[in-house]
Protein backbone atom coordinates (compact mmCIF):
# COMPACT_ATOMS: atom_id res chain seq x y z
CA UNK A 1 0.00 0.00 0.00
CA UNK A 2 2.72 2.40 0.93
CA UNK A 3 4.68 1.86 -2.44
CA UNK A 4 0.54 2.72 -4.24
CA UNK A 5 0.74 5.75 -2.04
CA UNK A 6 4.10 7.13 -3.32
CA UNK A 7 3.35 6.14 -6.98
CA UNK A 8 0.08 7.94 -7.09
CA UNK A 9 2.04 11.07 -5.40
CA UNK A 10 4.64 11.04 -7.44
CA UNK A 11 2.10 11.20 -10.63
CA UNK A 12 -0.11 13.84 -9.01
CA UNK A 13 2.90 16.20 -8.77
CA UNK A 14 3.85 15.98 -12.20
CA UNK A 15 0.33 16.16 -13.35
CA UNK A 16 0.01 18.77 -11.63
CA UNK A 17 3.30 20.32 -12.60
CA UNK A 18 2.81 19.31 -16.97
CA UNK A 19 -0.39 21.45 -16.21
CA UNK A 20 1.57 24.65 -16.19
CA UNK A 21 3.30 24.23 -19.66
CA UNK A 22 -0.51 23.93 -21.69
CA UNK A 23 -0.20 27.73 -20.33
CA UNK A 24 3.01 28.31 -20.37
CA UNK A 25 2.67 27.32 -24.69
CA UNK A 26 -0.84 28.98 -24.59
CA UNK A 27 -2.44 25.72 -25.58
CA UNK A 28 -5.58 26.45 -23.20
CA UNK A 29 -7.73 29.13 -21.86
CA UNK A 30 -9.58 29.71 -18.41
CA UNK A 31 -10.31 26.03 -17.05
CA UNK A 32 -10.18 24.21 -20.79
CA UNK A 33 -8.11 21.53 -21.22
CA UNK A 34 -6.45 18.41 -19.60
CA UNK A 35 -3.22 16.23 -18.66
CA UNK A 36 -3.83 12.91 -17.32
CA UNK A 37 -1.28 10.05 -16.89
CA UNK A 38 -1.65 6.30 -15.70
CA UNK A 39 -0.44 5.02 -12.17
CA UNK A 40 2.24 2.12 -13.08
CA UNK A 41 1.18 -1.28 -12.59
CA UNK A 42 -2.34 -0.29 -11.61
CA UNK A 43 -5.28 0.64 -13.24
CA UNK A 44 -6.15 3.92 -12.13
CA UNK A 45 -5.14 6.93 -13.28
CA UNK A 46 -4.59 11.00 -12.54
CA UNK A 47 -5.96 14.07 -14.05
CA UNK A 48 -7.14 17.34 -13.69
CA UNK A 49 -9.95 18.20 -11.54
CA UNK A 50 -12.82 19.99 -13.38
CA UNK A 51 -13.85 23.84 -13.57
CA UNK A 52 -10.78 24.80 -11.10
CA UNK A 53 -8.17 27.46 -12.81
CA UNK A 54 -4.86 26.60 -13.73
CA UNK A 55 -3.67 29.19 -10.96
CA UNK A 56 -5.06 26.95 -8.25
CA UNK A 57 -4.20 23.89 -9.46
CA UNK A 58 -1.80 21.51 -6.60
CA UNK A 59 -1.02 17.92 -6.36
CA UNK A 60 -3.40 17.69 -3.52
CA UNK A 61 -6.22 18.40 -6.37
CA UNK A 62 -5.30 16.12 -9.07
CA UNK A 63 -7.94 13.65 -8.80
CA UNK A 64 -7.14 9.72 -8.83
CA UNK A 65 -9.97 7.55 -10.69
CA UNK A 66 -10.04 3.96 -11.93
CA UNK A 67 -10.13 3.37 -16.12
CA UNK A 68 -13.29 3.90 -16.24
CA UNK A 69 -13.37 7.50 -15.30
CA UNK A 70 -15.10 6.46 -11.85
CA UNK A 71 -13.58 8.33 -8.40
CA UNK A 72 -10.93 6.40 -6.79
CA UNK A 73 -11.65 5.54 -3.23
CA UNK A 74 -9.07 5.31 -0.81
CA UNK A 75 -6.27 7.50 1.25
CA UNK A 76 -5.90 8.77 -2.28
CA UNK A 77 -9.45 10.28 -2.75
CA UNK A 78 -10.74 13.27 -3.04
CA UNK A 79 -14.77 13.62 -2.56
CA UNK A 80 -14.59 17.33 -3.20
CA UNK A 81 -13.55 17.65 -6.68
CA UNK A 82 -14.74 16.03 -9.76
CA UNK A 83 -12.68 15.14 -12.45
CA UNK A 84 -12.45 16.93 -16.16
CA UNK A 85 -15.43 15.85 -17.83
CA UNK A 86 -12.80 14.68 -20.49
CA UNK A 87 -12.56 11.98 -18.55
CA UNK A 88 -14.29 9.19 -19.97
CA UNK A 89 -11.98 10.11 -23.23
CA UNK A 90 -8.80 9.57 -21.30
CA UNK A 91 -10.46 6.73 -19.43
CA UNK A 92 -11.09 4.67 -22.50
CA UNK A 93 -7.45 5.13 -24.25
CA UNK A 94 -6.08 3.86 -21.28
CA UNK A 95 -8.07 0.56 -21.53
CA UNK A 96 -7.86 0.27 -24.87
CA UNK A 97 -4.01 2.03 -25.51
CA UNK A 98 -1.91 -0.25 -23.25
CA UNK A 99 0.97 1.26 -24.73
CA UNK A 100 0.06 4.87 -23.32
CA UNK A 101 0.72 6.58 -20.35
CA UNK A 102 -0.14 9.71 -20.48
CA UNK A 103 -3.28 11.39 -22.54
CA UNK A 104 -3.92 15.29 -22.95
CA UNK A 105 -6.09 17.59 -24.26
CA UNK A 106 -6.01 21.48 -25.36
CA UNK A 107 -8.27 24.03 -27.59
CA UNK A 108 -5.50 25.21 -29.25
CA UNK A 109 -5.91 28.09 -31.42
CA UNK A 110 -4.68 26.55 -34.43
CA UNK A 111 -5.10 22.58 -33.95
CA UNK A 112 -8.49 23.57 -32.88
CA UNK A 113 -9.35 25.57 -36.37
CA UNK A 114 -8.24 22.68 -38.55
CA UNK A 115 -10.40 20.10 -36.46
CA UNK A 116 -13.29 22.58 -37.37
CA UNK A 117 -12.79 22.13 -40.99
CA UNK A 118 -12.08 18.44 -40.46
CA UNK A 119 -9.30 18.59 -42.27
CA UNK A 120 -5.65 16.75 -41.51
CA UNK A 121 -2.83 18.46 -41.31
CA UNK A 122 -0.70 17.47 -44.15
CA UNK A 123 2.61 16.18 -43.57
CA UNK A 124 4.91 18.99 -45.53
CA UNK A 125 7.36 19.57 -42.89
CA UNK A 126 10.22 17.38 -41.82
CA UNK A 127 9.48 18.23 -38.15
CA UNK A 128 6.01 16.53 -39.07
CA UNK A 129 8.08 13.79 -40.29
CA UNK A 130 10.28 13.31 -36.87
CA UNK A 131 7.43 13.63 -34.20
CA UNK A 132 4.33 12.25 -36.29
CA UNK A 133 4.99 10.08 -39.41
CA UNK A 134 2.96 11.92 -41.61
CA UNK A 135 -0.33 13.70 -41.17
CA UNK A 136 -2.38 14.63 -37.99
CA UNK A 137 -5.17 12.61 -38.80
CA UNK A 138 -9.01 14.10 -37.71
CA UNK A 139 -11.14 12.17 -35.62
CA UNK A 140 -14.93 12.02 -35.73
CA UNK A 141 -17.06 14.02 -34.37
CA UNK A 142 -17.90 12.90 -31.02
CA UNK A 143 -19.75 14.71 -27.91
CA UNK A 144 -18.85 14.64 -24.15
CA UNK A 145 -20.75 12.38 -21.90
CA UNK A 146 -19.66 8.47 -23.02
CA UNK A 147 -17.07 6.54 -24.48
CA UNK A 148 -17.65 8.17 -28.18
CA UNK A 149 -14.79 10.67 -27.92
CA UNK A 150 -12.21 7.89 -26.44
CA UNK A 151 -13.24 5.47 -29.48
CA UNK A 152 -12.91 7.96 -32.06
CA UNK A 153 -9.25 8.85 -30.79
CA UNK A 154 -8.14 5.33 -30.87
CA UNK A 155 -9.87 4.00 -33.74
CA UNK A 156 -7.98 6.93 -35.50
CA UNK A 157 -4.89 6.25 -33.60
CA UNK A 158 -4.91 2.99 -34.91
CA UNK A 159 -4.02 4.03 -38.43
CA UNK A 160 -1.88 6.59 -37.98
CA UNK A 161 1.83 6.74 -36.38
CA UNK A 162 1.05 10.40 -35.02
CA UNK A 163 0.50 10.62 -31.57
CA UNK A 164 -2.00 13.47 -32.09
CA UNK A 165 -5.66 13.60 -33.59
CA UNK A 166 -8.09 16.42 -34.39
CA UNK A 167 -11.21 15.52 -33.03
CA UNK A 168 -13.79 17.20 -35.57
CA UNK A 169 -15.45 20.43 -34.32
CA UNK A 170 -13.51 19.68 -30.91
CA UNK A 171 -9.55 19.92 -30.72
CA UNK A 172 -7.10 18.09 -30.40
CA UNK A 173 -6.02 14.84 -28.42
CA UNK A 174 -2.63 13.73 -27.81
CA UNK A 175 -1.13 10.89 -26.77
CA UNK A 176 2.47 9.42 -24.96
CA UNK A 177 4.58 6.88 -23.44
CA UNK A 178 4.01 9.16 -20.06
CA UNK A 179 2.98 12.65 -19.60
CA UNK A 180 5.48 14.66 -20.56
CA UNK A 181 5.56 12.96 -23.61
CA UNK A 182 2.19 13.30 -24.27
CA UNK A 183 2.65 17.16 -23.95
CA UNK A 184 5.23 17.71 -25.86
CA UNK A 185 3.55 16.34 -28.49
CA UNK A 186 0.48 18.52 -28.07
CA UNK A 187 3.03 21.88 -28.34
CA UNK A 188 4.19 20.22 -31.50
CA UNK A 189 0.96 19.62 -32.65
CA UNK A 190 -0.05 23.39 -32.70
CA UNK A 191 3.68 24.54 -33.47
CA UNK A 192 2.80 22.50 -36.97
CA UNK A 193 -0.72 23.73 -37.32
CA UNK A 194 0.30 27.21 -37.08
CA UNK A 195 2.87 26.92 -39.25
CA UNK A 196 1.24 24.92 -42.17
CA UNK A 197 -1.76 27.41 -41.94
CA UNK A 198 0.72 30.78 -42.51
CA UNK A 199 2.49 28.37 -45.34
CA UNK A 200 -1.38 28.31 -47.31
CA UNK A 201 -1.85 31.55 -46.75
CA UNK A 202 1.41 31.69 -49.34
CA UNK A 203 0.67 28.91 -51.47
CA UNK A 204 0.65 25.42 -51.48
CA UNK A 205 2.67 23.40 -49.32
CA UNK A 206 5.39 21.28 -50.82
CA UNK A 207 4.18 17.57 -50.22
CA UNK A 208 7.21 15.49 -48.79
CA UNK A 209 7.29 12.09 -50.46
CA UNK A 210 6.10 9.64 -47.63
CA UNK A 211 9.57 7.28 -48.16
CA UNK A 212 11.17 10.05 -47.14
CA UNK A 213 8.69 10.94 -44.69
CA UNK A 214 8.80 6.97 -43.27
CA UNK A 215 12.84 8.02 -43.21
CA UNK A 216 12.15 11.12 -41.28
CA UNK A 217 10.61 9.19 -38.73
CA UNK A 218 12.45 6.37 -38.24
CA UNK A 219 15.58 8.52 -37.72
CA UNK A 220 14.47 10.27 -35.10
CA UNK A 221 12.24 7.81 -33.42
CA UNK A 222 15.12 5.13 -33.13
CA UNK A 223 18.45 7.54 -33.15
CA UNK A 224 17.98 11.36 -32.77
CA UNK A 225 14.77 11.74 -31.07
CA UNK A 226 16.76 9.06 -28.22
Amino acid sequence: MSNLLESIAEVRREVCELHAELTRYELVVWTAGNVSARVPGHDLMVIKPSGVSYADLTPGSMVVTDLYGTPAEGDWSNPALSPSSDTAAHAYVYRHMPEVGGVVHTHSTYATAWAARGEEIPCVLTMMGDEFGGTIPVGPFALIGDDSIGRGIVDTLAQSSSPAVLMQNHGPFTVGKDARSAVKAAVMCEEVARTVHISRQLGEPLPIDPAQIDSLYARYQNVYGR
